[in-house]
C-alpha cells in the first residue's frame, strides 16, 4: 500500500507539471537537418556511383554492430537505463558504437530521452514528444527541427555520467567520430566503402530510429497498459531481428529498466541474447529483468501474450 500510495502521489506531481512539456514551439534546426541531408545524399548518390557487393557487404556489418552493440546495448541498455553491469573498458567501447550511429553524443541522447520519458508519462504532452502528428509531419519534426519548451522541466544526469571526462571528449566530437572509420575504410576500399560504410550507414541509423520510434508509439500491439499515461508504448512485430530487440517498445514502456526488451514467448531479442553471451564470458552481470524492477500499480497487463516468460 506504501509502494502504491509513493507511486500515485509522483504521478499527480508529474500531471501538475504537465504544461511543463506541453507549451513549446517547433523550430527548424539547420545543423540537424544538414547532418541528415548531407549523409543522404552522399549515401544515394555516391553509393550508387561506387556501389560494389564488398561495399554493401560492409554497410550491412557495420550498420548491424552499431545498432546493436553500439544503440541497443551501448547507448539504450547501459547509457540510458544502466539494467545491466559491466566493466568500465566495455561501456566505453559500447557507448563508442553507439555513437556511431550518427544521432547525438552520449549527453544529448541521454536529455532527449529523458525528455520524452519524462513527458510520455504525463496524461498530456506535445505532439512532437509523443509523435502524435502524421507521418509527413513528424518525419519533418524528428528529422529536421527541435522543440523548444517554453518552461523546460529540469533534467539532471547522474554524477558518474556527467562527470566522466570520456563522455564530455565524446559529445563535443559525435560528429567527427565518422571520421576514425571513414579513413580506415577509405584505406580498406576506396570511396565505395566510405559511402556506404559511413554514410549509408548513418542515414540508415537516423532515418530507421525515427521510423521505428513513430510506428512504436502510434501502431502495433500492446501487452501492457501504463494507466493515465499520454502514450502507450507499441511493439513491431516483424522486425525484431533488425531492430536487435528494440521494437518490442511496449514492453519497455512498462519496464523500462529490463535488460530484456522482448519478454513473452516468440519475442526475439537480439540484444538479449548478446548479453547473456556477455554474462556468460564474465562480461556482464547484474542483468535486471521485470521481477528485479520496483512495483509500478499504474502498469497493467492486457490482451493473451501478456504472460511474460521473463518476470520471474
Amino acid at each position: 500500500m506504501a509502494e502504491r500510495a509513493a507511486s500515485l502521489q509522483a504521478h499527480r506531481a508529474r500531471c501538475a507539471d504537465h504544461n511543463s512539456v506541453l507549451d513549446g514551439e517547433v523550430r527548424y534546426a539547420p545543423i540537424k537537418s544538414l547532418w541528415f541531408i548531407a549523409m543522404a545524399c552522399a549515401a544515394v548518390i555516391g553509393g550508387t556511383i561506387q556501389f560494389s557487393a564488398g561495399a554493401f557487404g560492409v554497410f550491412v556489418g557495420s550498420t548491424g554492430a552499431a545498432l546493436l552493440l553500439g544503440h541497443s546495448l551501448g547507448s539504450h541498455r547501459k547509457l540510458i537505463h544502466n539494467s545491466y553491469q559491466c566493466p568500465q573498458w566495455l561501456e566505453y567501447l559500447l557507448v563508442y558504437l553507439g555513437v556511431q550511429v550518427g544521432l547525438a553524443g552520449p549527453f544529448g541522447l541521454l536529455r532527449q530521452h529523458e525528455l520524452r520519458d519524462y513527458a510520455q508519462r504525463l496524461p498530456t504532452c506535445h505532439d512532437y514528444l509523443r509523435h502524435g502528428r502524421g507521418v509527413w509531419t513528424d518525419a519533418w519534426w524528428q528529422l529536421h527541427c527541435e522543440l523548444h519548451l517554453v518552461s523546460p522541466p529540469h533534467i539532471e544526469l547522474e554524477s558518474r555520467i556527467a562527470g566522466d571526462r570520456f563522455y564530455h571528449f565524446l559529445e563535443r566530437t559525435w560528429m567527427l567520430q565518422q571520421v576514425p572509420p571513414a579513413l580506415l575504410l577509405y584505406w580498406w576500399g576506396g570511396w565505395g566503402f566510405v559511402f556506404w560504410g559511413v554514410c549509408a550507414r548513418v542515414t540508415a541509423g537516423v532515418f530507421g530510429h525515427w521510423l521505428i520510434g513513430y510506428f512504436a508509439h502510434n501502431h502495433g500491439s500492446m501487452n501492457y497498459e501504463v494507466a493515465g499515461a499520454a502514450v502507450q508504448g507499441r511493439n513491431i512485430h516483424l522486425t525484431s531481428l533488425m531492430t536487435m530487440g528494440e521494437c518490442w517498445h511496449n514492453n519497455h514502456h512498462a519496464y523500462p529498466g529490463s535488460a530484456r526488451l522482448g519478454l513473452a514467448e516468440g519475442e526475439w531479442d537480439p540484444g538479449w541474447w548478446v548479453l547473456q553471451c556477455m554474462q556468460w564470458a564474465g562480461l556482464a552481470w547484474d542483468l535486471k529483468l521485470p521481477a528485479d524492477l520496483p512495483i509500478r500499480p499504474e502498469v497493467r497487463a492486457i490482451g493473451n501474450e501478456a504472460s511474460p516468460v521473463a518476470l520471474d
